[in-house]
């Protein structure tokens, strides 16, 4: 079951400024969710934010009890929403969804396409300046989505998956491959190849790929 979903606009983020669409409400009802995302929610980069490959942002709710062991004296700040996410579920995490799986929310469709890339936005949103890198080095930042079948998704709508690849690779492998000192270029073939990845992934992984092979 989804337990929240979340949109929100552009705003300023502290101290600089910066433009951000990090800052998300909950959504009392029922909003459509399309190819580019849910139904006026925004992103203030799209470089790195939105579009097909990463239309909906998925955080796993027990991430927050792990920060907030992590930065005690942020805790108050680590609720569902925070981490700029557009879904929320408890039970799933990056260790337990796979790239590729396909999962009905409501009456939509999504495919995983890739993990989030934690940046130093959230370091300025909750005030802590080691927070990206103890997101990263503990693959706990979420995961995107792309949107294979559009409609309405809302709190409490079913959340379940209905097709997963035959030799399944989760998240949580995946990111600890690429994020290696010296990573098997022969795994990070493999790992390419993982249908549903995101062109954006698998020209990462070939760039890293084609380094390590020059420079063994």
């Amino acid at each position: 079951m989804i337990d929240a979903v979340f949109a929100g606009g552009i705003r300023p983020l502290p101290p600089e400024g910066h433009p951000s669409g990090i800052f998300k409400e909950a959504v009392a009802g029922p909003i459509l969710l399309g190819p580019e995302g849910l139904q006026g929610d925004k992103q203030a980069d799209r470089r790195v934010h939105g579009g097909p490959h990463k239309a909906l942002h998925h955080f796993a709710a027990e991430n927050y009890a792990r920060l907030a062991a992590a930065f005690p004296g942020k805790a108050a700040l680590f609720v569902p929403g925070s981490f700029g996410e557009n879904v929320a579920t408890t039970g799933w995490d990056e260790g337990t969804v796979c790239v590729g799986d396909v999962f009905r929310i409501g009456a939509a469709v999504v495919q995983v396409s890739q993990p989030r890339q934690p940046c130093w936005k959230i370091n300025h949103k909750f005030g802590e300046d080691e927070l990206m890198r103890h997101v990263a080095e503990h693959c706990i930042a979420g995961w995107y989505y792309r949107v294979l079948e559009g409609g309405p998704i809302a709190a409490g709508v079913v959340f379940e998956l209905v097709e997963r690849n035959a030799e399944p690779v989760t998240l949580r492998r995946l990111w600890f491959a690429h994020r290696a000192h010296r990573p098997d270029p022969d795994e990070l073939a493999m790992l390419r190849g993982t249908a549903g990845l995101s062109p954006n992934w698998v020209q990462k992984l070939d760039e890293r790929i084609e380094w390590l092979r020059k420079n063994r």
